[in-house]
Order: C-alpha cells, then sequence, then structure tokens
C-alpha cells in the first residue's frame, strides 16, 4: 500500500517572516513538538553560504550547525534541510553518517536547473536522501517538464515535489501536472506537495491530491498556522487533521496547536501572513510575489492598477524579480502619455498672475484653526490635491492618487477635476466613427456579455468583441471576419475577437439598437479602444455603445464609387494568373 507522509517547514519557509530568527530554544521545542504530533518529516532549515554560526538562526552553513536542533528522542520522524543551487557550496556538504538530518530537499531556477541537476547528483553522492524541488513548476511548458522527469529519473532520488512557488495552481493545474508526473516519473521515486496561499487554494489542492490515491508514496508539505513567505503555506494542522479523518493517520493535533500557540501566533500579530489580493494578482499571472509587495510599498497603487501593471509583465521577467524592471513599468504606468497641450494652456490661464492656494488632506484642516487660516489666506485661486474638502469650495480638485480618486463621485463635484495621465474613468458619451472594440491586453481569454436592446445574444469568450459601424467595417472588423458594408446602410455589425467557439459569427443589427457589453475576466486586463483612443476597463463593466445624436460630414469624389474603390483595393475580378 502506498506510504503517505506529511512534511513540515515552518522552520524553514516560515523563517522568511521573521528571517529565521527563532531562538535556539523555541526552534528546538518547534521540532520537539512537531515529532511528539507524529510528524513524518520536519524540515530544519536552509542550508546556505552564511557568515558564522548563529545558534538562534535556522540558516547554517553546515548539516553539523542544523543537526543541534534535533532532539535527543525522534521516534519515527526524519528530519530534512533544504539548500538552493545558486547560494550553497557543496564542498561545505558533509556526508551522511547514519544520524541527525537524513533528507536534503534541493531546489533552482528554470534558468540553472541543469546546473541543478548537477548539484542533485552531488548531494545523492553524500548518502543524503535526495528530494528534487524545481522552483516554480507552473512555469515550466510540458516539453521542459518531461525533460526535468527524465533528467529526474536518470538521478533516482527518493523523492520529486511539484513546488507551486507563486501560488498560481489551480484544480486544473494540479490535474495536469500531476498526471505528467504520475505517468513520466519512475513509479518508485515518491511524489511530494508544496503549495502557497496566493489564491487561498492550498487546502483545497492538498485534499484534491491526497484524494486521487496515486499508486505511488507521495508527500504533503506543510507549516504551523500556514506560516511562510507572505501570503503563506498550506496550515500543517489543517491537512493532518484531514488526514487523520480520511486516512487513518494519527496526528496529534494537540501538539501542533500547542506549538502554534507558544511560537507562531504570536508571530502573527507583528507580522500578518495570509491572503490578501495583491499576492492573489501575483498569482495569476505566474509572477514572483516581490512584485506584489514592490507595488504595494508604493503606497498610490490600488490593486485595479496593480492588475493592470502585472498584465503586461514580460514572461522573461516572471521568474527572478527585477526591481528595476518592475520600477519602469510603474514609471510607464504612471506616465502614460497623451496630449495634454489644451489642458494646460487652460490652467496657464486660470492660475496666471493669481494666488493659488493648493489644500492637501491632513489633520489640520480638521481643526478649526487649519480651516480659518484657508478663509484668512483670500486666495484668488483654490485648488484641492487628491480630496474634496467639505469645508470650502475649491476651485479645481486635482487628483494624482488612484485610490482616492475611485473613491470620488464625479458627477457630485461642482468645480474642475484635473487629473494625471494615469488616471483615466471611462468616458461618458464619447464617440467613435469606426468602432467600439473591447479586447484583452494580458495572456488569458476574456468574456463579452452582448445583449441587444435587452435581449441577450451571446456570450463571446475569446480576445473580445467590436462593435463598428458601416464605414468601420473595412477596418478592423473586416480583419476579425466581419462583412462588407455598404456605407449608405443604417446598421452596426458586431464580430467577436477569435472566439473560442468556432460556431461564432459576426452578427448585423439595426443602427436604432442598443448594444450592451459587459465584460469578465479573470486572468487578462482589457482595454476599450474607441478607433484610436483606449481605457483600461475593470472587470464586471459594463459598456454600452449605440447610435449617436451628432452627425459629422464626409466629402467623396464624385466620379469614384464605393464599389470602384472596393473592387480596386480587395482586387476582385482579377485573375492573377497574369
Amino acid at each position: 500500500m502506498p506510504d503517505i507522509k506529511l512534511l513540515d517547514c515552518t522552520l524553514r519557509d516560515g523563517g522568511y517572516v521573521n528571517s529565521w530568527n527563532w531562538g535556539f530554544a523555541a526552534a528546538k521545542d518547534i521540532i520537539a513538538s512537531l515529532t511528539r504530533a507524529g510528524t513524518d518529516i520536519v524540515e530544519v532549515g536552509f542550508l546556505r553560504n552564511v557568515d558564522g554560526y548563529n545558534p538562534d538562526v535556522t540558516v547554517c552553513n553546515t548539516i553539523e550547525e542544523l543537526n543541534r536542533l534535533l532532539p535527543a528522542h525522534t521516534g519515527s520522524t526524519m528530519y530534512s534541510g533544504m539548500a538552493m543551487r545558486s547560494n550553497y557550496d557543496i564542498a561545505k556538504l558533509s556526508p551522511y553518517e547514519g544520524h541527525g538530518i537524513e533528507m536534503l530537499r534541493i531546489t533552482a531556477h528554470d534558468y540553472d536547473i541543469r546546473e541543478g541537476m548537477d548539484f542533485a547528483r552531488e548531494v545523492k553522492a553524500r548518502g543524503y536522501k535526495l528530494s528534487i524541488n524545481p522552483i516554480n513548476i507552473m512555469g515550466y511548458a510540458d516539453k521542459d517538464l518531461l525533460w526535468i522527469l527524465d533528467q529526474v529519473n536518470e538521478i533516482h532520488p527518493y523523492q520529486f515535489s511539484i513546488v507551486d512557488t507563486f501560488g498560481s495552481m489551480r484544480r486544473r493545474d494540479l490535474e495536469r501536472i500531476v498526471s505528467l508526473v504520475d505517468h513520466n516519473l519512475a513509479p518508485d521515486i515518491r511524489v511530494g506537495l508544496h503549495l502557497h496561499e496566493n489564491m487561498a487554494l492550498s487546502f483545497c489542492l492538498a485534499q484534491e491530491f491526497l484524494d486521487k490515491h496515486l499508486g505511488r508514496d507521495t508527500t504533503v508539505d506543510g507549516s504551523l498556522m500556514g506560516m511562510g513567505r507572505i501570503p503563506g503555506n498550506l496550515p500543517i494542522e489543517l491537512i493532518a487533521d484531514y488526514m487523520n479523518e480520511t486516512l487513518g493517520c494519527h496526528y496529534d493535533i494537540d501538539e501542533m496547536m500547542d506549538a502554534i500557540q507558544d511560537h507562531i501566533a504570536p508571530l502573527k500579530g507583528e507580522t500578518a501572513w495570509g491572503y490578501t489580493p495583491a499576492y492573489f494578482l501575483s498569482a495569476r499571472y505566474n509572477l514572483h510575489r516581490d512584485y506584489a509587495e514592490h507595488y504595494l510599498d508604493k503606497g498610490d497603487l490600488t490593486n485595479r492598477d496593480i492588475n493592470h501593471i502585472l498584465a503586461g509583465f514580460d514572461r522573461s521577467k516572471a521568474t527572478a524579480y527585477d526591481k528595476d524592471y518592475a520600477d519602469r513599468l510603474y514609471r510607464e504606468y504612471q506616465n502614460r502619455a497623451i496630449d495634454d497641450t489644451a489642458a494646460l494652456d487652460t490652467l496657464r490661464t486660470a492660475f496666471g498672475g493669481k494666488t493659488v492656494l493648493v489644500l492637501a488632506p491632513g489633520a489640520s484642516l480638521a481643526e478649526e484653526a487649519g480651516r480659518s487660516a484657508v478663509a484668512a489666506a483670500k486666495a484668488d485661486c483654490i485648488v484641492s490635491a487628491n480630496f474634496c474638502p467639505e469645508f470650502c469650495q475649491p476651485d479645481y480638485a486635482f487628483f494624482t492618487n488612484s485610490k482616492r480618486f475611485e473613491k470620488l463621485d464625479l458627477a457630485a463635484l461642482s468645480c474642475p477635476v484635473v487629473l494625471t495621465s494615469n488616471l483615466r474613468p471611462l468616458p461618458q458619451g464619447a464617440l467613435a466613427v469606426n468602432e467600439a472594440a473591447v479586447q484583452r491586453s494580458g495572456a488569458g481569454m476574456i468574456s463579452v456579455e452582448c445583449r441587444v436592446d435587452d435581449q441577450q445574444v451571446a456570450t463571446y469568450y475569446g480576445d473580445g468583441v467590436i462593435v463598428s459601424t458601416p464605414t468601420g467595417s473595412t477596418a478592423y472588423s473586416l480583419s476579425a471576419g466581419g462583412p462588407v458594408v455598404a456605407p449608405g446602410c443604417r446598421c452596426l455589425v458586431i464580430s467577436p475577437l477569435a472566439p473560442h467557439n468556432l460556431t461564432m459569427r459576426p452578427v448585423v443589427v439595426p443602427d436604432t439598437s442598443d448594444v450592451a457589453l459587459r465584460v469578465r475576466t479573470r486572468r487578462s486586463a482589457v482595454t476599450l479602444s474607441l478607433d484610436n483612443t483606449a481605457y483600461d476597463v475593470a472587470d464586471d463593466t459594463e459598456i454600452r455603445v449605440s447610435l449617436s445624436e451628432k452627425r459629422i460630414f464626409l466629402g467623396q469624389a464624385h466620379n469614384i464609387s464605393f464599389y470602384d474603390t472596393l473592387r480596386d483595393k480587395m482586387m476582385w475580378g482579377v485573375d492573377i494568373r497574369d
């Protein structure tokens, strides 16, 4: 019968929260509690190139230093450590001597996976049980993962682990990867699973993994209270209880609860870990979580802003955090180029030669003294910055901060609003001559529910939808498979962009119709393009397209008809053999 083991990685992965500074006595006590709980494998810490030995820290140069943390009575528990190829000198690793830490889990990035395999061979040659844990398995194409599995089969370690480094795995991903691994890995190699909590799915996925009842030995990782690099890991106490109930295991939950109360819960009061939307977004695009932290620290970005920035990431930057690249995208997002010449001329006229008082949000304006100072200033023009005061009427409201701007009710303002280019609300009553196109600007598919005069037409899954006029029917709409419409026709053309369902076809509706498009997206940012002007669109936004009351006049050469142009441009009737 296959053997199922539970591995705790609190002292190693949880160390990202407290810089691995547990204190020697506390670390020993946590290990002893996990051992008494019957935990099958306890990961004691990291092997890394560090300066000297600090007994309070679970990052060490040698196995002998980590072994000092082990209890006198080990029961049936196995102890492990972890080493990354890029930051540990294998020459420091002494051979396994039959006691102490028995298993070493090695990791490598996609860019040094080949060197990582050589590193794994050297670890195994020193007599340790070897676990190969490639970083970010979700970042590998199937062909690359098959190459890794071929290498693993050749090395033949004790275990191979599926590591969802960026917490981007969903059930269908688990199904695909586990199936690929199970069918291509030697049957006597154990399969492990290490999950993160970006999408609050770790417990669900761990249950799914265990319920597969693979015909091989397996291991599930967890940590006390889910402690780990923010947003955290699978809580070991939850999966231990599930394994007790469904698999007949006998882990002592009380011992785990004691360790949590004594050592983990106090830390969570200082540094919270767990689900947050920004980490979900980094997982959504399978990006290094440091990108989410970086943009959170900016302080002036909403979750929507972070979503739009992450959607535009170059995939080559996904695995290894690149601060300079992240900052460049941030600056580009904040400084989206627009033609603001007319706006600046208006402001020069409004402010020229005048005394301008700028009000910023703060405690002083909440006091009567601060408000009196505003009145006493007798300024010619008052500008409020990133807020709208209730005690006075500003002449202009100036916004640069998207968090504050999103809370603003534009309709309730009685003064002009000045926005920096990173803040672009969807236009009301905006005009287009050719088309209105709703389309994805990221890697994932979007859905657009289309209704005409409140009657549902279809939900289009794919790259988006174009609503074009007869004038625009020979532009973007035509390249998307739409029909050519003569200028005199009074209609609108609804054309899907690269639909997932191949039976979807363009629909022609009267130009008196009210076309409603409701956008839904899980992975991609979405853009609304009105001819050549683009706007960001949030999930679950409804866009209404209808014929404007305004009219334009087009000049037409008297001796060239629409059909002449069409025939000439399309080369209709031309025998290409001539």
